[in-house]
């Protein structure tokens, strides 16, 4: 017996310190890329900018060391989260460098919205303005989006085996009404806007006439501003593009690309290098230097005056609810309202939106810290990819709204949703019983259908909330409510779509959306500053520590290889009142 307990103890005496042991390497490995990765590079003459459009794009990101050592130790080819942010700071940057001497974009795959293409599309276009150069290239695979953001650079090229994928834009939600039906769970819909279709994949089997409508719509609207850019700036029409789309170029020769005007000339990569080695005084393809967005980005500014003004940007990306990891937290949100609120030397407010909605009680949480920061300095709305439904919610109350011209946004609706698994309880042999002290202790209960009292309630509920929905953009955009009610219905609208229906003040970007704070703040001099502030090395490295191993390996996996099955997995579209744009709505 004592040799058993000494053996016992000795193996979880092992265990303990072999856990000890990786826990500490992993540790140090963390540490010893993440200050590899903080080390600020040197940047020196004829240098390129090169900027991968590769991986998921969000529009305020941060290295993740986690992601990049376990990348490494999995054999997952997967690159990091890129922020917006960081981008377009790297192309200003590197357009007053005189040592950059031009971009070099290499196109991948990178996960998007059209919006955001568009805002770094343009920055590339007022980069050209200094006279220095941009060639795109693309080794595998030319996406549309991606080949919308090159076709503004100089020359576009594609290896001679490329594929240059220009089809033209899709939509296809997915429908789960069947499968519900066989496993024996009855969705308990209750909504108010016609058009309002997050909730059509639980009762339909195929889209309404409604949202077939709103969606070739604003497909159409963003199709059509992609085309007009591509034809600017490839010099070939938009009738003519639109042909090219309907013969479908992913399965036409790749030379015909180059007959067609779309690529320049077929590269492959060492010939693509060779290029640029020409281009820079014949240096050798072995000595060219380039320098990455994350890298040109820790090169630090020259000391300019200290100025006390500031202008801050507050970032609100992913859906709403009142506490959630990722995505916006309306506790987390409003505590940085609350903030910038007190902060005397923030003279202005620019909160930056890419939310498609969700928990209607948070968004009405958000909206009131905004309205009382509003009181006291001026706020302005830079809409991204989406500003819809909960996300128009909280944005509705700014004193200037700029939504970019292909920014979805609108969704002025609500529903509310409960599941009854009755049935399939019954299947698996599950039963029941109850006991209650009052008429509703058991709302919601899931082994059973709501009664038509409930039913009454809930659906008067629903539309309480839609009608305080209404009331809110009627008072943020000084109109009628039944004006709202109009555009309302749960209707999705493009930006440009939004600003003849006085939803949005302007078109742009993040730029001018600062420059309207600057404008009501009647700023002379002023500093920009960012929140939520980006947390140091080592807190980084501790919650990368802290977070689950697995979960967080599935998760950069499902980004790359699965970007819709990650959405609807982080969604969490729980029951309960939602005022959200469709989840499950797959854009190509």
């Amino acid at each position: 017996m004592k040799q058993f307990l000494k053996f016992s103890l000795a193996s979880a005496l092992g265990v303990v310190i072999a856990l000890v042991v990786l826990s500490l390497i992993w540790l140090l490995v963390l540490l010893g890329l993440a200050s590899s990765t903080e080390s600020t590079p040197k940047l020196q003459n004829n240098t390129l900018l090169k900027i991968e459009l590769k991986g998921v794009l969000s529009d305020y990101a941060q290295e993740d060391p986690f992601s990049e050592v376990a990348n490494e130790l999995f054999g997952m080819d997967q690159a990091a989260k890129i922020g917006l942010d960081e981008i377009l700071a790297a192309i200003k940057k590197a357009k007053d460098n005189e040592n950059i001497s031009g971009i070099y974009i290499e196109s991948s795959s990178l996960q998007c919205g059209i919006a955001s293409a568009q805002e770094i599309r343009k920055a590339l276009s007022e980069f050209k303005e200094s006279g220095k150069f941009i060639y795109a290239y693309a080794n595998e695979l030319f996406d549309q989006k991606e080949y919308y953001i090159c076709s503004v650079a100089d020359s576009l090229f594609l290896d001679p085996n490329g594929i240059l994928h220009f089809a033209g834009m899709s939509a296809t939600p997915v429908f789960l009404t069947e499968m519900l039906d066989k496993i024996g769970i009855e969705p308990e819909i209750f909504k108010v806007g016609t058009y309002k279709s997050a909730v059509e994949p639980f009762i339909n089997k195929e889209m309404s006439k409604e949202n077939r409508e709103q969606t070739l719509s604003y497909l159409s609207g963003m199709w059509n501003n992609m085309l007009q850019e591509i034809s600017a700036d490839r010099n070939i029409s938009v009738d003519k593009l639109n042909q090219l789309a309907d013969r479908f170029m992913s399965l036409q020769p790749t030379e015909e690309t180059v007959e067609n005007g779309l690529i320049d000339d077929l590269f492959y990569p060492l010939e693509m290098m060779q290029f640029f080695a020409d281009k820079l005084d014949s240096v050798k393809v072995k000595d060219l230097k380039m320098i990455s967005v994350r890298g040109l980005n820790k090169i630090p500014e020259k000391q300019t005056e200290f100025i006390k003004e500031k202008v801050a940007v507050l970032y609100a990306q992913g859906g709403i609810s009142t506490e959630a990891p990722d995505g916006i937290s309306s506790k987390k949100l409003v505590r940085e309202i609350d903030k910038l609120r007190e902060n005397e030397s923030v003279k202005a407010v620019v909160l930056r939106v890419n939310s498609p909605g969700g928990s209607a009680f948070a968004s009405e949480q958000i909206w009131y810290a905004l309205g009382e920061l509003k009181k006291e300095k001026p706020l302005v709305v830079s809409m991204g990819d989406y500003a819809a439904s909960g996300g128009y919610y909280i944005s509705c109350n700014a004193d200037k709204i700029i939504a970019a011209p292909t920014t979805l946004t609108g969704s002025i609706g609500i529903f509310g949703l409960f599941f009854n698994a009755r049935e399939l309880t019954e299947k698996i042999g599950l039963d029941f019983d109850m006991v209650k002290t009052n008429q509703h202790a058991d709302f919601g209960d899931f082994s059973r259908k709501m009664t038509p009292a409930e039913k009454v309630l809930m659906q008067n509920s629903v539309e309480r909330g839609y009608d305080l929905f209404v009331e809110r953009c009627a008072q943020g955009r000084g109109m009628e409510n039944h004006q709202i009610r109009l555009i309302g219905e749960g209707r999705i609208w493009t930006g440009e779509q939004a600003l003849e229906r006085k939803l949005v003040d302007d078109l742009g970007y993040l730029d001018q959306a600062i420059d309207a704070a600057v404008e009501l703040a009647e700023l002379e001099k002023y500093r920009l500053v960012t929140y939520p502030e980006k947390k140091d090395l080592m807190t980084r490295v501790l919650e990368s520590m802290n977070k689950n191993v697995s979960t967080r390996i599935i998760k950069n996996y499902l980004s790359e290889y699965s970007p819709d099955l990650l959405e609807l997995m982080e969604t969490k579209l729980e029951p309960g009142i939602l005022a959200r744009m469709p989840y499950n709505l797959i854009i190509q």
